[in-house]
């Protein structure tokens, strides 16, 4: 941006600026004047001139092809964190809130949004194929929620029970594929109503499907942006699990319209006050609409696993984070603010209950609207309605990283069972700390006879006696696994949970955390690699997606751990061996009234079983797309892992169908599906040809970082993948400036490495190619890379023996 002139205007007249500095350094404008300024109301004049820029930040262009294959461009506006700037002067920080009266001079025949609804439209004076639409002052908010965005689209409308009109702006020729998120915004925007007891402050709300959007969706207050992917629902060929993340993405952005733009943090510190909420009730609010999905056990490998896992680096961070530069902004914008946030918010809410949670809630919002807070904030009104401890109780859980492992054992007396707890930081790395204050753990204890015991752990150690519970019943710590905190149970007490497994006496949730622990503690150090797979190999008669889909992924650490092995072929038969015994039960195609769950595990499944070789999978795959190509199209729910199984046993006629189908897609979804299926291919110079269609312009700019990640999942791809970035660095800098795509393309294509020597390269590289937005991923990439090395050389021979008797 260009700033030509400034001047100030007030009752004393007229002082033009003398001189104009901008600092690309410290993105600031300073204006210098000759002569002192009046105190008092006056007017900042400022003409300047900015350009509709490709990095989809600030106010940039959008590349859309029309139905008739015209390719055209809309203007569209990506302002958080700290894009404002971009599009024009002004104070770009979340506490300096304002009001906007946005006007838009563009062309008559595009649609034109703003966050308000329009209050005029008239000709332009000296050029009829022109228009200038003025919209209506918008409440007072900070800069980061303005938005605008000029284009050519369709739209589905409805009013919601409020009278609200809700519409979702889709491409030209595709507005029934907005129906499902109309749907979900007109039941979303009044179930938040009624939670928060607050109404929607504004009178309309626009949900629009932007072509290149960097994020999954931005929550502008009144005009929602999102990527093509978070938004739209084909009927036939969108799968179960696209839906599904639609759902959860409008519940989050929608949620944002009363935590963040109604009450918004004062600084970006406290970021997590907006995402973390948000992150936490979008389960609530798609649990409300969709009660089929069981949301909230999914919540346990969306969210709250992930956070463990991240929380546990020495690279971490406290969910509050001391934020300075804009660049550091963009670096919180993490699995530590969103999954974290959403995790220890889930703990609150149950620790003072939901009526408290509500009340609090709402006498924050209420007494906060308009304007900043800070986390303290919350914590005031939360406590005043509960009467509970919550400061006390929640600071140690934001303003410090980690988290604890609760070491449990037990003795019986007669009738009675006495447990002995310990709390310590878990660390990925095994390591034990002695310095670290305890935190203040809300423990539950989950009884065989259904009962939950509850206390606060508050000491490093403490015992507690539960009456009536025999010496070979079973007691779980974290019942419903609310609590952010790892269990570490003895021998004797983890084969007690592990015959409760068997027979089915407790929650997938609970189920979920065992498994979910045993694996954690493994790949610490802590407990046996081999116990672990033991444990997995427990679960045969399991039938619940969200734990077979945590089996899956610890699964597939391991296999990748251990691709560099000369045993990797026999673990690929242990996974077969896993997942074949759940091949009958799922079958290949849904059966008339079958849930949505079911689709979801028949995908993880066929996934998995085709990316371990399994012949009949295989071949049932291939004869699947075969009759693809004859437009006997194979079902949504299994394009993805019937795509990822004929690439990877595929050739290079097989590469140029799937590159001819991308071509041709209609869908933003199915050319994902296609892209991320493309990396599963094997041979290095098939390898490298689609490394270099990811950067042909055939794939967008916000694919490109998840194609190129897809491509290191193999032995030679992630070789080939971390020198064609390296090798393409300069572009992709010059591609994204910065931001989360380029932190994610790190972690893609560094962390799968085990040894020391790739995680000094990898130091070494980004030494030599700075770029600050990217400094904790480096670091987090690093220390993964050390950490596998530990693992593989820690249990590597233990391994090899187990999967040489297995296969």
């Amino acid at each position: 941006m260009k700033v030509s002139a400034a001047k100030f205007l007030s009752s004393s007249g007229s002082f033009p600026a003398s001189d104009i500095l901008i600092s690309d350094e410290h993105e600031t404008l300073t204006l210098v004047f000759d002569r002192p300024l009046p105190v008092g109301d006056a007017h900042l004049h400022l003409s300047f001139v900015g350009n509709l820029n490709d990095k989809m930040k600030g106010f940039y262009r959008s590349k859309y092809v029309t139905p008739s294959g015209e390719e055209r461009y809309a203007a569209v506006t990506q302002f958080e964190a700290t894009d404002a700037r971009r599009a024009f002067p002004c104070w770009d920080e979340p506490a300096v809130k304002a009001t906007y009266d946005v006007t838009l001079v563009c062309p008559k025949d595009r649609v034109a949004l703003s966050n308000m609804p329009v209050k005029s439209e008239v000709p332009l004076s000296d050029d009829a194929d022109w228009k200038v639409v003025e919209y209506e002052r918008t409440p007072i908010m900070s800069t980061y929620l303005v938005a605008f965005v000029v284009g050519e689209y369709d739209y589905v409308e409805e009013r919601d029970e409020d009278g609200v009109l809700i519409r979702v702006y889709t491409p030209l020729g595709k507005k029934e594929q907005g129906l499902f998120a109309l749907k979900v915004s007109v039941k979303t925007l009044p179930f938040y109503k009624r939670y928060f007891n607050i109404a929607y402050p504004l009178v309309k709300m626009d949900l629009i499907a932007i072509a290149d959007f960097a994020m999954g969706a931005m929550e502008n207050w009144g005009l929602v942006t999102y990527r093509e992917t978070a938004l739209l629902v084909d009927p036939t060929n969108s799968s179960a699990t696209s839906k599904q993340y639609v759902a959860m993405v409008v519940g989050h952005e929608l949620a944002h319209q009363w935590f963040g733009n109604l009450v918004t943090m004062e600084w970006w510190t406290h970021l997590w006050l907006n995402e973390g909420f948000a992150s936490w009730i979008e389960y609530l609010c798609v649990d409300e609409c969709f009660p089929e999905y069981d949301i909230w056990t999914q919540f346990m490998v969306m969210d709250y696993a992930r956070a463990l896992e991240l929380d546990a680096l020495q690279s971490s961070h406290p969910i509050e984070v001391p934020v300075g530069h804009p660049a550091e902004v963009e670096e919180i914008f993490d699995t530590i603010s969103y999954c974290k946030g959403a995790s220890v918010i889930r703990m609150l809410h149950d620790f003072i209950g939901d009526d408290a949670f509500r009340a609090g809630l709402h006498t924050y919002l209420t007494a906060f609207s308009y304007k900043n807070t800070f986390t303290e904030d919350l914590w005031h009104h939360l406590e005043k309605a509960s009467g509970k401890p919550v400061t006390a109780v929640m600071s140690g859980w934001t303003g410090r990283m980690g988290f604890p492992c609760v070491k449990v054992t037990s003795h019986q007396e007669g009738n009675c069972r006495v447990l002995t707890l310990e709390q310590s930081k878990f660390s990925a790395d095994g390591a034990k700390s002695a310095s670290d204050s305890p935190w203040k753990v809300p423990v539950s204890i989950l009884r065989r006879d259904g009962k939950v015991e509850r206390f606060l752990l508050e000491e490093r150690t403490a015992t507690h006696r539960l009456e009536g519970v025999g010496a070979s019943d079973w007691l779980k710590l974290n019942a419903g696994t609310v609590g952010f905190y790892r269990a570490q149970y003895s021998t004797e007490m983890l084969n007690q949970l592990m015959q409760g497994i068997r027979v089915g006496e407790m929650s997938a949730r609970d189920r979920f955390n065992v498994e979910n622990d045993v694996f954690a503690l493994a790949k610490a150090g802590i407990g046996s690699t081999v116990d672990m797979l033991r444990v997995m190999l427990a679960f045969a008669d399991e039938e619940n997606y969200t734990v077979w889909n945590d089996i899956a992924l610890n699964w597939s650490e391991v296999a990748s751990l251990l691709l560099e092995s000369d045993y990797s072929e026999q673990a690929k038969t242990f996974g077969r061996k896993l997942f074949e015994p759940l091949l009958p039960r799922v079958g290949w195609d849904a059966q008339p009234g079958e849930g949505h769950l079911k689709s979801l595990l028949r995908t993880l499944v066929v996934e998995m079983l085709g990316r371990h070789g399994h012949e009949a999978v295989v071949e049932e795959s291939k004869c699947r797309f075969e009759k693809h190509l004859n437009q006997d199209l194979i079902a949504a729910d299994l394009r993805s892992p019937i795509y990822s199984t004929v690439v990877r046993v595929g050739d290079e006629k097989t590469l140029d169908v799937m590159m001819e189908l991308h071509r041709i897609a209609e869908m933003h979804e199915e050319r994902n599906l296609i892209e991320r299926a493309l990396g599963a291919v094997k041979d290095e110079v098939l390898i490298r040809r689609v490394l270099e269609f990811s950067l042909s312009g055939a794939v967008r700019s916000q694919d490109v970082v998840f194609m190129i990640g897809a491509v290191s999942g193999t032995l030679a791809g992630r070789r080939l993948t971390w020198e064609f970035v390296k090798e393409k660095w300069e572009h992709l800098v010059n591609m994204y400036e910065s931001g989360s795509l380029l932190s994610r393309l790190i972690k893609f294509t560094t962390e799968g490495f085990v040894t020391e020597e790739k995680a000094r390269e990898v130091e070494e590289f980004f030494a030599a190619h700075p770029l600050p937005s990217t400094e904790r991923s480096i670091q987090q990439s690093c220390e993964q890379i050390r950490l596998r090395a530990a693992w593989l050389a820690r249990d590597g021979d233990e391994l090899r023996k187990f999967f040489t008797e297995h296969a």
